[in-house]
């Protein structure tokens, strides 16, 4: 039995120091080569501390202010509790919640134009999307602008500048990092951050 037992508790330790260890390392040591802030978190530092990720959403309340895709995370916007309601597409409740974000939305943008975009509506499925379409923040723009006392044409321009198109020309959607945007807002007019 020990004959039969001996090459099976080999294999398992080589597996498991190959599998465990010498891979993970490896992929992490040219991960921080290769990709060194994303590997890092793309972490965002302002005044020598960190203020956000630009790989999770966080949230913004203030009407000068995008504000990102409605968060389940946790209490939102948590990455330690990530997820979705799983509330299907028949959700009386997915169905009411949805209803009232319209309507704040609504009143929080009175100078709004066309009907509210279903990524401001709806929250994403890990709840910490960091983007929006242009749609989105179209949507939000004159708020944000009244707030900011600016133009909207002047921030269309910096919303151009932070768009991002379809990755390899034709993969996914064009769209706009939040957190980078309003950073760029208070570089803008040199609001300080909340």
């Amino acid at each position: 039995m020990i004959r039969e037992l001996k090459p099976a508790l080999l294999l398992l330790l080589v597996m498991t120091l190959l599998t465990g260890l010498a891979y993970p390392l490896a992929m992490t040591g040219i991960a921080q080569a290769l990709f060194p802030a994303q590997a890092g978190g793309s972490l965002i530092e302002r005044d020598g501390r960190v203020v956000g990720s630009l790989l999770l959403a966080q949230r913004f309340e203030r009407p000068e202010y995008f504000h990102p895709r409605p968060s389940l995370a946790g209490a939102g916007y948590n990455a330690a509790a990530s997820g979705a309601s799983n509330l299907g597409p028949t959700s009386v409740r997915l169905a009411a919640d949805v209803a009232a974000r319209v309507e704040a939305l609504r009143v929080e943008n009175p100078n709004a134009h066309g009907a509210v975009p279903a990524e401001l509506a709806t929250a994403s499925a890990s709840g910490l999307d960091p983007h929006l379409s242009p749609a989105g923040i179209e949507y939000q723009l004159p708020r944000v602008a009244r707030a900011r006392g600016l133009p909207e044409t002047r921030i269309r321009e910096l919303v151009a500048a932070h768009t991002q198109g379809r990755d390899l020309g034709f993969l996914g959607e064009p769209r706009i990092n939040v957190l980078a945007l309003n950073l760029a807002l208070d570089d803008l007019t040199a609001a300080a951050w909340p």
